[in-house]
């Protein structure tokens, strides 16, 4: 799905928006127009551009009518406006038709009919759901998008994306899915074919809102990441997944993960709230370049992907990547990546990192790889403690989780002096996002703007009357919930349902996700509980002393969580056994700033309750843990290994 949409390969679709309001798409707004720019680009205007347009200009059509923020209608709809536009697009052949109207999160009556006069148009031309079927999905049937029926939020550009992209990417995708499904089930298959969505439960390929999996690797490693804190009596862990791309962070603190309510994925803002995923580009396939003008190494934020980097030929690349730095230090061995799948040629790395590193540089080959990959976990290393220390947190108070390919190669120099409370790496550390998707509820969730202030001097009668409107708020969306089950057979009855509120300081801009500690709020006593717990999730993000109840409180959002129980993984729990694995081999390895004879073991060979002393090398058919000098790692009885520093009891 992410892929069609990069590539602009989705399905032809047209919008119906406020009118005044069709030239959204090309003016965006400014901060979209930015989004993955890195800042040495932010800075020069000539290398800004915009969003090639999911749907051309042609295809915006506009009608008027309006509703105000109060949800007021100001002006009425004009149905003729809206049958012309609908004619326009349907005449055109489009596949799909979005709706996106200035408030109607608020109301959406003007939407509805807009809908209502679709349908009709369509009727008239034969053309509805069992119309000109295709293996795509959607193609030929003209499904209708309303967004106060997908997205019902605030900020109508992010709303207007997320509809559009539930029409362009979401639909076909969905076809491809149940291609899947049925080819599953043609082989025996009896589950239920899910996928991971963004705010971290796994959802049905029939779910309305498809475009919620947009997403799913990097969000499945942080809930495998809450799974394995929970399981190990863990409160608060940072998960970093280094892959060939990125390095990305995640908090998991009192067990729970965090959720932005506005996140931006492909240079899109969007309305589907996601796990909150820091990224930064920098992984294992990064580009190093030197600086033509200022003369220093730089990393990314481009990568070599899966082509690794010039020590594979068959890749085709010409510069260098951070994988051909580690194969020049000899930190991975270049007859097993991949198992021996892939060989490598270290010559051809090694004559190319002289050429385009060391030679700009004044720098001996190895030296010069040493400090870029040096430079390379630093920045990991200060990305990851700025994570936690810009919470109000200390490091000390973490485990650090680490995992992704790329990540047991690096992470014994981006936590090096940094007092974690745990070092974890997990045996099937490249595979573990995938474990994260199978350790995830089946789970829904919904969100719905609502705005409602709670200001100072109200009486216990008004307070009271705020509560049941947020109960009646939730109650809505847990019949969403409940409808989306009951496209999978399950029944009401069987599914848990969790309340949360998205909640500020009135006036304040920026609001946090606060649980219920009541199923319904049925009275200001209640109401008051819910406030408390605002305020202390406020001052644990922020600080006590930023409290400020004197301003009231403003509910920005009703949040419904539905689960049902699933089958999940287990741990490995194996018999414990200490002493040291036999090494395979060994062979010279550069750690900072020297060279040393390093063992190398086989993964497969360690067994539960082995310790290996650094310098070590611990090879795998996926990934390869670095152990330096000073350092000691320990695989527990689930198969998890813990890196201390050697004088510590691993």
């Amino acid at each position: 799905m992410l892929n069609r949409l990069l590539s602009r390969k989705g399905l032809e679709i047209g919008a119906i928006v406020t009118a005044g309001q069709e030239d959204y798409l090309k003016i965006e707004r400014g901060i979209q127009t930015y989004l993955g720019y890195s800042y040495s680009d932010r800075l020069h205007l000539a290398t800004h551009h915009h969003n090639p347009p999911l749907v051309p200009r042609e295809r915006m059509k506009g009608v008027r009518g309006r509703i105000d923020v109060f949800g007021e209608e100001v002006a009425p709809l004009r149905e003729e406006d809206a049958r012309e536009a609908a004619a326009e697009l349907l005449d055109a052949g489009v596949d799909g038709i979005c709706v996106c109207l200035l408030f109607s999160y608020r109301n959406a009556e003007h939407e509805i009919r807009v809908g209502e006069i679709l349908a009709e148009e369509k009727a008239k031309r034969g053309v509805g759901p069992e119309a000109r079927p295709s293996p795509e999905g959607a193609r030929g049937q003209v499904p209708v998008f309303l967004s106060s029926e997908l997205y019902p939020q605030r900020r109508d550009l992010p709303r207007l994306n997320s509809t559009l992209i539930e029409a362009y990417a979401a639909e076909p995708s969905r076809g491809t899915l149940k291609a899947v499904r049925d080819q599953t089930k043609k082989a025996g298959a009896g589950f239920e074919l899910r996928v991971m969505a963004s705010h971290g439960g796994t959802i049905s390929i029939e779910a309305r809102e498809l475009a919620r999996t947009l997403v799913s690797g990097p969000i499945g490693g942080v809930v495998g990441g809450q799974g394995i804190a929970e399981r190990l009596g863990i409160p608060n862990a940072l998960c970093t997944d280094i892959g060939g791309t990125s390095f990305d962070i995640a908090l998991i603190t009192d067990g729970r993960f965090e959720i932005t309510p506005t996140p931006d994925i492909a240079r899109f803002m969007l309305n589907m709230p996601p796990v909150n995923i820091d990224s930064i580009g920098a992984g294992t396939g990064s580009f190093v370049r030197v600086n033509p003008n200022s003369g220093r190494p730089e990393l990314g934020p481009d990568s070599a992907g899966a082509r690794i980097g010039v020590c594979w030929p068959e890749g085709g690349l010409e510069t260098i990547s951070v994988t051909d730095l580690n194969l020049v230090l000899g930190r991975v061995n270049p007859d097993y990546f991949l198992g021996g799948d892939i060989k490598l040629d270290p010559e051809r790395a090694r004559a190319e990192v002289e050429r385009q590193l060391a030679e700009p540089l004044g720098l001996e080959v190895d030296d010069a790889a040493a400090g870029v990959v040096g430079l390379f976990e630093q920045t990991l290393k200060n990305e990851a403690v700025g994570r936690i220390l810009g919470k109000g947190y200390s490091p000390a108070d973490y485990a650090l989780l680490c995992y992704g390919g790329g990540g047991p190669l690096h992470v014994g120099g981006y936590t090096e002096g940094v007092a974690y409370r745990d070092v974890l790496v997990p045996a099937w550390a490249a595979g573990f996002s995938a474990y994260g998707c199978a350790c995830a509820d089946f789970e829904y969730r919904y969100d719905q703007t609502i705005d409602m202030p709670i200001l100072p001097g109200q009486d216990e009668l008004e307070k009271a009357g705020i509560a049941v409107m947020i109960t009646g708020a939730w109650l809505g969306l847990e019949d969403k919930v409940a409808d989306e089950f009951a496209k999978s057979g399950i029944e009401r009855d069987a599914i848990a349902f969790t309340h949360a509120v998205r909640m500020q300081y009135y006036g304040q801009l920026n609001d946090i996700e606060i649980f219920s500690p009541h199923a319904e709020l049925e009275d200001d006593s209640q109401l008051d509980d819910l406030i408390d717990e605002f305020e202390q999730a406020y001052g644990k993000v922020y600080a006590r002393s930023a409290r400020s109840p004197e301003l009231g409180y403003l509910v920005t959002q009703a949040i419904v969580h539905g689960s049902v129980e699933v089958e999940k993984p287990s741990l490995p729990d194996l018999g414990e056994r200490e002493g040291t694995p036999p090494a395979k081999g060994a062979r010279r390895v550069r750690w900072g700033d020297d060279y040393a004879d390093t063992e190398v073991y086989e993964l497969d060979q360690v067994e539960a309750g082995n310790s290996i002393t650094g310098p070590a090398i611990v090879e795998s058919v996926a990934t390869t843990f670095a152990i330096p000098p000073g350092r000691a790692a320990r695989l527990d009885r689930h198969q998890i290994c813990h890196l201390t520093a050697e004088d510590e009891s691993p």
